[in-house]
């Protein structure tokens, strides 16, 4: 098992026996990390494995909690399995269409389209009376998944949602590191490591990124989704770029180019708000010195400082034997009898050749 797996399940096995520990608040917090750790993880899969610095993202956050609202009755509960799908079809969709336009840049000017396309929608949502203006949009009742009749699981419930966010994050974990350990993963990586020598082999680089950026897209609409249904609150900031930015930021923390990464850094970066703005005002000004130091000591993110870490333990648990009999080799307390008898052989025989040489002096 790889050390990134094993860190992975690690932190999955100690998602999973938290709710039985922690209070309804802590449980809530944690919740919403794992829906941000969506969102990140989806980012990751731009920035990280295929070279797409996108500064747009949360419009696909956005419109797939917008998503929900336009799909959900007015006071009753929605129907989370078909909301849901909704969101991310429309995510995607929306995905589909921008990346058309913006996939035909390339490095800062990707940067700025896609940032110029998020604003775009900000202010379509911001202006618009369809989406309540600048003040939002309530959801008074949770989804309900409700099967045949059947309610299989009260979303209102904090355990039972909980549940739900740390499934989620586990499917979009699982479904991302079966892709980018295929062929089409590995191409992506050929992408980002150079466009032009994929072009020359024959590969469509333009359609591996395009679906990439819609497979993104739909992931981002399902985090807009369950942070909607968990605050019961849409407004446009859902859609800013300040959203996609603190993604970025999550990525990088946590390790670009690696599928724990992203979780890594979400759980340090609100956990460390959480912890800093309790301490003073200007926490803001701690947290970006924090962020400023971890960048510097950790250049491959604090899932790359881990991997590195538990490698090294590795090899030297590996080489504990060989350094073991190196040790008992020095150990002279254990050859103690042995180098007695060897000091014997010797006195002894300078012993003997001393008496020679004197019988020898004494016959000249």
């Amino acid at each position: 098992m790889r050390s990134s797996d094993a860190l992975a399940l690690g932190v999955f096995g100690c998602l999973l026996a938290f709710p039985f520990f922690g209070g309804d608040f802590y449980i809530q917090l944690i919740t919403k990390i794992m829906i941000l750790s969506i969102f990140a993880m989806s980012l990751n899969l731009l920035v990280g494995f295929t070279g797409l610095v996108s500064l747009g993202h949360a419009t696909f956050y956005g419109l797939g909690a917008y998503a929900l609202v336009f799909s959900s009755p007015q006071y009753d509960p929605a129907n989370l399995w078909l909301t849901l799908p909704f969101s991310m079809l429309a995510a995607s969709a929306a995905a589909l269409i921008i990346g058309t336009f913006v996939l035909r840049t390339n490095g800062v000017y990707f940067i700025m389209v896609t940032l110029a396309f998020a604003q775009m929608v900000y202010y379509i949502f911001h202006d618009g009376k369809f989406s309540g203006g600048s003040d939002g949009v309530y959801i008074y009742a949770k989804p309900e998944m409700r099967l045949f009749g059947l309610d299989l699981l009260d979303l209102e419930k904090t355990f039972n949602f909980y549940l739900l966010a740390l499934f989620a994050m586990a499917f979009c974990y699982g479904a991302l590191r079966v892709m980018l350990h295929s062929l089409f993963g590995r191409t992506l990586l050929g992408i980002r490591t150079n466009e032009r020598r994929m072009l020359s082999l024959g590969y469509a680089t333009f359609r591996y990124k395009l679906v990439s950026f819609v497979i993104a897209g739909a992931f981002a609409g399902l985090s807009g989704y369950l942070s909607a249904a968990q605050f019961g609150f849409v407004n446009p900031s859902f859609l800013g770029w300040h959203q996609s930015a603190q993604a970025l930021i999550m990525v990088i923390l946590g390790g670009m180019g690696t599928l724990s990464g992203p979780i890594l850094g979400t759980f340090a970066l609100v956990l460390l708000q959480e912890f800093l703005s309790e301490l003073t005002q200007r926490w803001l000004l701690l947290m970006g010195g924090v962020i400023i130091l971890a960048v510097i000591k950790l250049p491959h993110g604090l899932a790359g400082g881990l991997t590195t870490l538990f490698s090294a333990r590795k090899c030297t648990l590996r080489a504990w034997p060989r350094i073991q009999s190196v040790f008992s080799v020095l150990d002279f307390r254990h050859h103690a009898a042995r180098l007695k008898f060897i000091g014997r052989i010797l006195s002894q025989t300078l012993r003997k050749t001393a008496a020679s040489m004197r019988k020898r002096t004494s016959a000249k």
